[in-house]
């Protein structure tokens, strides 16, 4: 073979070589790119039903009797008549609202009485998140301490003591306190939440302006003198 037939021969087989090399990596970006375009394919196909489930959690959620509003608070504030049954608020000049849940004994709550409570508080704009509850009081270990104040000594909300004036020894009531008779206007009274996260609900409800600051307490009157 001639020098020149043999140089010939070497640019063939060089440019074979460059064709299947080509080949080869085209064939390899082709196969990255079917793998990648499968796992978008398969993303998407489990996208679809896990959103779908998640929207479906959501809407149960929502839709949870457990979740529902209660009744005592849908009913705050309208002028349909209680279920049947069930004694209706009564309404104080001052705004307070009232209702009684178990009758006491022996002498009423006034002006100048000493009360040891046990007692929750609720945000009706919070859809009722407690934000008080003396249950979180137990210092010694020995059960939760009643709050203890002297009525009209400015230690209580105006709002709390004007509602439970007239209950008894051993009787619970429901206590509505409108804003302007709440912390709005006596910050740093009682009942004063007992932890930070309480502290925080109270605090996103009376420092917003824009956001009603009524009030909703459950009261037993343990003590009275």
């Amino acid at each position: 073979m001639t020098t020149s037939a043999m140089i010939s021969l070497l640019l063939v087989l060089t440019a074979s070589c460059f064709v299947v090399d080509g080949f080869t990596v085209n064939y390899r970006r082709h196969q990255r790119k079917s793998r990648a375009d499968a796992h978008i394919e398969n993303f998407d196909r489990r996208a679809v039903p896990l959103a779908f489930i998640a929207s479906s959690l959501s809407v149960t959620a929502l839709s949870s009797p457990a979740l529902a509003e209660p009744q005592e608070l849908r009913a705050l504030g309208t002028t349909a008549p209680p279920p049947e049954g069930e004694t209706p608020f009564s309404t104080l000049p001052s705004g307070v609202r009232t209702k009684d849940f178990k009758d006491g004994s022996g002498e009423t709550v006034s002006v100048g009485s000493t009360v040891s409570i046990q007692c929750s508080g609720r945000l009706l704009n919070l859809n009722g998140v407690a934000f008080y509850n003396t249950k979180n009081n137990n210092v010694d270990g020995f059960g939760p301490t009643p709050l203890t104040f002297k009525m009209g000594s400015g230690v209580a909300l105006p709002g709390l003591e004007e509602g439970i004036v007239g209950m008894k020894k051993g009787s619970i009531r429901r206590i509505i306190v409108p804003s302007e008779l709440g912390y709005s206007s006596f910050p740093g009274l009682e009942p004063k939440p007992t932890n930070t996260i309480d502290q925080k609900a109270l605090d996103s409800v009376v420092m917003n302006p824009r956001r009603d600051a009524t009030l909703l307490f459950d009261v037993k009157l343990e003590k009275l003198k």
